[in-house]
């Protein structure tokens, strides 16, 4: 009798799957969505990206207490790139929503260590310094994704001084 062999490769069959559940995604009613994913887990027990895919489901209804168990089981079970970099957004929004703004800061500093040059990392990052009553850390975060890309804005000159206002804000309006 053989042991069945959990594999956590993501085949183009199971990255299709996935896209499929996307594209028939209604955000008002997840119900079908997290069915789908549900059962894409059955077949492929263990595989963690399909857990984040469950938990990113469940988060998506509102039930964000039984994302976050999806959540951390799927950051057990192992992630990396771009995966990891998105469980950890959702993670720790979902940990926001859920009052806990400490813990959202951990995960999001361990995912700006991780992605320093996300600007998803520091959107996020900045909503749970702004629920944390840390409003000029929020603003320093959102002005440093701007900034960075004054390119494709109309900001030009003032790109710069908004930079140097970012981090003034960030280091706590040092006189």
């Amino acid at each position: 009798m053989g042991v069945a062999v959990v594999t956590t490769d993501m085949t183009p069959e199971l990255a299709k799957a996935i896209q499929r559940g996307y594209d028939q995604r209604d955000r008002a009613d997840m119900e079908p969505t997290i069915a789908y994913f549900q059962a894409l887990l059955a077949e492929h027990p263990d595989h963690p990206v399909l857990v984040y895919e469950v938990g990113g489901a469940y988060d998506t209804a509102g039930l964000e207490e039984t994302a976050r168990g999806y959540y951390e089981r799927a950051l057990a079970l192992g992630l990396d790139g771009d995966t990891l970099r998105r469980c950890l957004c959702q993670y720790a929004s979902t940990l926001r929503w859920l009052g806990e703004l400490d813990e959202s800061l951990v995960v999001l500093d361990r995912a700006r260590g991780e992605f320093p040059d996300s600007d998803s990392v520091r959107v996020f990052r900045a909503l749970t310094l702004n629920d944390a009553q840390r409003p000029d850390e929020a603003v320093a975060e959102l002005l440093t994704v701007v900034t960075g890309h004054a390119e494709v804005t109309d900001l030009g000159r003032w790109a710069v001084g908004l930079s140097g206002l970012a981090q003034w804000l960030a280091d706590g309006r040092p006189e």
